[in-house]
């Protein structure tokens, strides 16, 4: 097996709406996932999730009242990748999809606040499986 590489972490973020539990993908291309990004050298894994929401949401208010447990992918793209997501909560439902200054447009191309049947049918099975995990840890 191939040693991983390259790690991301990002947050499965949720937002109550009428007490249910709403939680946000963001779109690029076909592909439906919850914000990440690369870790940086140096940095903590959970510091890159919280600037990754804020850089590709502006979502600054993050808690983790569920606490900082994660969960990690299976390894992907040949064994090299691997994604860590923590579970947080915002009470925010504006999202900014930033533009990118590496790509001069936003990174994502829609974002959706999703109910979780709705995130199941949207999301692949890896991603799924943070998804089910995070609503499970959230109580959702």
């Amino acid at each position: 097996m191939p040693t991983v590489r390259e790690r991301s972490a990002g947050v499965v973020v949720i937002r109550m709406e009428a007490a249910e539990c709403r939680f946000l993908l963001l779109r690029a291309y076909n592909y439906w996932d919850f914000p990440k990004g690369l870790v940086e050298i140096g940095e903590d894994p959970l510091q890159t999730a919280v600037r990754e929401v804020a850089e590709e949401t502006g979502i600054e208010d993050l808690a983790f009242p569920w606490g900082t447990g994660f969960h990690e992918t299976e390894p992907y793209s040949g064994g090299r990748k691997v994604a860590r997501y923590y579970v947080g909560r915002t009470n925010r439902a504006e999202v900014r999809l930033a533009v990118s200054p590496e790509l001069g447009r936003p990174e994502h191309h829609e974002y959706r606040w999703a109910d979780r049947e709705e995130a199941r049918r949207l999301l692949g099975d890896r991603v799924r499986a943070a998804l089910e995990w995070a609503a499970e840890t959230a109580g959702c």
